[in-house]
């Protein structure tokens, strides 16, 4: 009953304090939202006033926003133009341009000639030691079109790894150049003059083609058919787009020279990381070679019917197969590019 009494009393405390408060609310809400509706109504007003106001920044800001526009799209622009012009290079890749590339000043019959002279250096060996004819002919294909090949290969590797290590210090050239007020003509011919070959007479090829009407982009364009390199490639999207839409050139140069040098060190840090692999693998590859000629000095005739029978031949050729797929396998592993 006790119980029954304190509820009722509870309950009839939290019906007052109910309808006092909503007494409360109805009476002071006018007061409490009359400053707020004030504050609004200027508001409103001043907008109206600063409407033109307004307006006129918006126009300006559309203006910055389609000059922008306008300048990613050249950019997107040249980008698509450079990309297709790189897969049209990589699809038409001639025996002049390897030659070329390399550095080579031969005519592509001269390369032919050194061919089958090589050709015939290959097959005559196999043919005065009495090693079978097909083995010979083996050695001529591979002296005729695998070996010149691979010479004119080392030779454009060799050029390109001594273009990359001066490519930088040439564009640190340019940018000192353009900062101390030289046009980006003279630049270039201070490192035509001051930098070794292959830098020096590349960039000696982009001036001397302005003299006969070739644009800087054209001739960094045929800088890169001579040099197919990704650091090449760079420095012509960088002119190619500072000449379409402007910009700090010097600026742009510095940062692209920061580029170089960063994936340099990050090749000299993979070749070193992958410098262990590359011994594991050469000593795989010669260790068969080195068994053979060891098991060729302490008994000559135990390896006799790998030569002389048909059956020791099929092994040797299956061998060799063998082991030139797991030495390309190896290869391929070992070897990255950036």
């Amino acid at each position: 009953m006790f119980f029954g009494e304190n509820l009722t009393q509870i309950a009839f405390i939290g019906m007052v304090v109910v309808a006092v408060g909503g007494m409360a609310v109805a009476l002071l809400f006018p007061l409490m939202t009359n400053g707020s509706a004030e504050q609004r109504v200027k508001a409103i007003a001043e907008n109206r006033k600063n409407g033109p106001q307004v307006q006129k920044q918006s126009t300006f800001s559309r203006l910055v926003d389609g000059q922008k526009d306008g300048r990613r799209k050249q950019i997107q622009e040249s980008l698509k133009q450079i990309e297709e012009r790189e897969k049209q290079r990589k699809k038409r890749l001639t025996l002049r341009m390897m030659i070329m590339q390399s550095g080579l000043e031969i005519s592509t019959n001269a390369f032919w000639v050194f061919s089958a002279i090589t050709g015939l250096l290959f097959a005559l060996p196999p043919l005065f030691f009495g090693i079978p004819w097909y083995v010979s002919v083996a050695g001529g294909v591979v002296g005729f079109l695998g070996f010149p090949r691979w010479f004119l290969n080392f030779l454009r590797r060799r050029r390109q790894n001594v273009f990359l290590h001066d490519f930088a210090d040439a564009i640190d050239v340019m940018v000192r150049g353009l900062k101390a007020g030289l046009p980006v003509s003279d630049a270039m011919k201070v490192i035509a003059a001051e930098s070794g070959p292959p830098v020096g007479p590349e960039f000696s090829e982009v001036v001397e083609g302005q003299r006969v009407g070739i644009t800087i982009d054209q001739g960094i364009e045929r800088m890169y058919e001579r040099m197919p390199l990704s650091e090449v490639n760079f420095l012509g999207i960088v002119m190619a787009i500072q000449s379409k839409t402007g910009g700090n050139l010097s600026e742009a140069l510095s940062n692209l020279s920061k580029v170089l040098r960063d994936r340099k060190k990050m090749k000299a840090k993979i070749r070193a990381v992958s410098q262990e692999a590359k011994s594991s693998a050469a000593i795989i590859g010669a260790l068969p070679f080195v068994i053979m000629g060891g098991l060729t000095v302490l008994n000559p005739e135990y390896l006799n019917p790998l030569f002389y029978t048909s059956t020791g031949n099929i092994m040797l050729a299956g061998c060799g197969a063998w082991m030139g797929t797991g030495v390309l396998v190896m290869r391929k592993m070992i070897n990255f590019e950036i």
